[in-house]
């Protein structure tokens, strides 16, 4: 019996121990590997995932100690998916609190795939959570404030839901996620298949950008890449509306005319070789994986159903019978 009550006390003891250590533990900041630290949550990501996604960043010591801290609290289920940013001194609990958005201060902001650039603008400019520091720039004086070589804007910031602090500022957001682009670009290209006609990562954003604009449907995306490339590696103009209509911009009326087709402009694959200059929306992972590495097909021609699908073709003549079962009277 005492050897029993004596297992007692030291079990307590070490118990009360433990418990003592882990409230400090709890209440240290965590080690970030930079500040602010950024990283992503994707969809349909478990906690433990996410714990040892943290784990391998160095953030925790140990997945064990997010996840029992959800437990206790009884968000073990309830992340949310999203682009996080965090700084220095932030502790477990909070770093939970945001990931479960519990954390007041925290905000988000989503970039919609296949939106242009204006739309991202407008979006953050009706954010009351933001700070507005580059509202109404032009183009060249907004990209060398974010530090971006490039002349456009256009297609450079890749789509998400971004969480922040109250309070941070646009531009703060739009590096996060250009970074996010770029390194998405970075190891898509890495990985690209060895016959692409593209020559660099940024005509392979222009052309994914084409593919979002094309379709919402997640089977044809890949099938309307081969197309496209098949086409570019014969020579053959790419002859899509989506970059005509992006040329016209806000003098679109929603009505793509003959003579639209016929006019000269850097954007009219109708009548230009090759990739227009910029990309004309903000393509999605989907996208780029499709560009960077489409299907083998023998494809050249697509036409719309008329419900949303697309109907694919390897010569002309069948491509003409399509378009005329699906869009009789068209073009």
């Amino acid at each position: 019996m005492r050897l029993f009550r004596a297992l007692v006390v030291v079990t307590v003891l070490a118990l009360g121990a433990a418990s003592a250590v882990a409230f400090v533990w709890y209440r240290q900041p965590l080690p970030l590997p930079a500040s602010p630290f950024e990283f992503e949550v994707r969809p349909g990501a478990t906690l433990a995932a996410v714990a040892r996604q943290l784990r391998d960043a160095g953030v925790i010591a140990h997945p064990y100690a997010l996840i029992a801290l959800a437990r206790v609290k009884g968000v073990d289920r309830t992340i949310k998916a999203g682009s996080y940013e965090v700084g220095e001194g932030i502790m477990l609990p909070q770093l939970l609190a945001k990931l479960t958005q519990g954390d007041v201060t925290q905000s988000s902001l989503t970039i919609v795939e296949g939106t242009t650039f204006a739309d991202l603008m407008r979006s953050l400019g009706d954010s009351g959570q933001i700070t507005h520091t580059l509202a109404d720039l032009p183009d060249t004086e907004l990209l060398a404030r974010l530090g971006i070589a490039e002349k456009s804007p256009e297609g450079l910031f890749f789509p998400d839901t971004y969480f922040f602090a109250n309070g941070s500022s646009d531009a703060a957001l739009l590096k996060r996620a250009h970074r996010a682009l770029a390194e998405r670009l970075r190891i898509g290209w890495d990985r690209r298949a060895a016959d692409l006609p593209l020559a660099t990562p940024y005509e392979a954003l222009i052309l994914a950008s084409i593919v979002e604009k094309e379709t919402g449907y997640s089977t044809d995306r890949p099938l309307i890449a081969s197309v496209l490339v098949n086409r570019l590696k014969r020579g053959m103009r790419l002859q899509v509306d989506p970059t005509v209509i992006y040329g016209i911009g806000d003098k679109f009326d929603g009505n793509l005319r003959k003579r639209d087709l016929e006019a000269d402009s850097a954007y009219n694959t109708y009548v230009r070789d090759g990739l227009p200059p910029t990309p004309i929306a903000l393509p999605s992972q989907a996208s780029l994986d499709a560009v960077l590495n489409p299907p083998p097909t023998s494809y050249l021609y697509f036409v719309s159903r008329g419900d949303g699908t697309s109907e694919f073709s390897s010569t002309l003549a069948d491509h003409n019978r399509a378009v005329s079962k699906y869009q009789k009277g068209g073009r």
